[in-house]
């Protein structure tokens, strides 16, 4: 019976310090500057009760060269435009691209998680610190946005963010 207790004790305190799984993340949480990254969108839950049918996810200045990968069951759909600035991408000057990706015409119920994935690179132009990808869920009543790129730790609906770092090698 004590080691049921001791058992309960530890799974309430481990769940009560991961509040961040039920907030739309990134897999890997950490970029290097100037070098392309995979980006793994993890979707931990729907709209209240009710599943997820679209995942849209604004691609920022300062992000380029964007490929999301296909997902099947899902309708693959991207906005471009053009860039504030030019890129070079391998000696091609990049002046448009991916604004934003759209995966529609999905079902993810509450009650299960899944990822979505695109690429791209980062601007060997761009400083140290937190860089926000805002994403929305839309579900058949409703959506969940996760716009919120002001930083606040307490924030209801962070968009989801990578720290960026300097790079340590000039490879990609």
């Amino acid at each position: 019976m004590i080691r049921f207790f001791a058992l309960s004790a530890a799974l309430a305190v481990a769940l009560a310090a991961t509040p961040a799984f039920a907030h739309v993340t990134f897999e890997t949480q950490e970029a290097q500057i100037g070098q392309t990254y995979k980006a793994v969108l993890r979707i931990p839950h729907g709209c209240g009760t009710e599943a997820t049918n679209a995942v849209r996810i604004q691609i920022p200045e300062g992000f380029y060269n964007v490929k999301p990968m296909p997902k099947a069951g899902w309708t693959l759909e991207t906005v471009t435009g053009p860039y504030a600035q030019s890129y070079d991408n391998h000696g091609t000057a990049m002046t448009e691209g991916v604004t934003e990706i759209v995966w529609k015409d999905g079902n993810l119920p509450n009650e299960w998680y899944d990822e979505f994935v695109f690429r791209g690179t980062f601007a060997g132009t761009l400083e140290p610190g937190k860089f926000y990808f805002p994403a929305i869920q839309e579900c058949a009543g409703g959506e969940e946005a996760w716009i919120d790129v002001t930083g606040d730790e307490n924030a209801d609906m962070p968009a989801p963010s990578v720290e960026l770092v300097p790079a340590t090698s000039a490879g990609h």
